[in-house]
């Protein structure tokens, strides 16, 4: 069996040895983070929640920027939980609060300034330690895709 044929947690302990406990920490630390955009971060947008609409009211983004905010928020936390999309989502994420951040600091100077850039550090902690599972997808997509060229 060769390398790349091996499942993805036998090549995860390969190349990245954790305690069991680390291990089990991260995989709370994403689920916590994964509910909390899904449920607490993405919801409210996309029922149109008077706090949220009144936020992208004063940003001039509308409804139009509030559900698609709020569905990119929604797809990230779900893909959260997904073992192979955990490293991406991370990465995503990370650079949708980038954005909040920056949207927040030049517009809307409210007092929750520096949640994205709090939010932004289990992120970056994830999409680093699951990095294996970013290259194990990228190595699929790129096995896939050329067997279609």
């Amino acid at each position: 069996m060769s390398e790349t044929a091996l499942p993805l947690t036998a090549t995860r302990a390969a190349v990245t040895p954790r305690s069991r406990a680390a291990r089990v920490s991260l995989t709370a630390l994403q689920v916590v983070l994964g509910l909390f955009y899904a449920f607490a971060s993405a919801l409210p947008k996309l029922i149109a929640h008077p706090s949220a609409t009144e936020s992208f009211d004063k940003l001039g983004w509308g409804h139009t920027g509030m559900y698609i905010i709020g569905a990119l928020e929604l797809a990230g936390g779900l893909a959260l939980l997904v073992p192979l999309l955990d490293g991406v989502a991370a990465v995503a994420l990370g650079a949708l609060m980038a954005g909040a951040f920056i949207v927040n600091v030049t517009v809307v100077h409210g007092p929750y300034v520096a949640t994205p850039l709090v939010l932004m550090l289990p992120l970056g902690l994830i999409a680093w330690a699951r990095r294996g599972h970013t290259t194990e997808l990228f190595r699929l997509v790129r096995r896939r895709a050329g067997r279609r060229g």
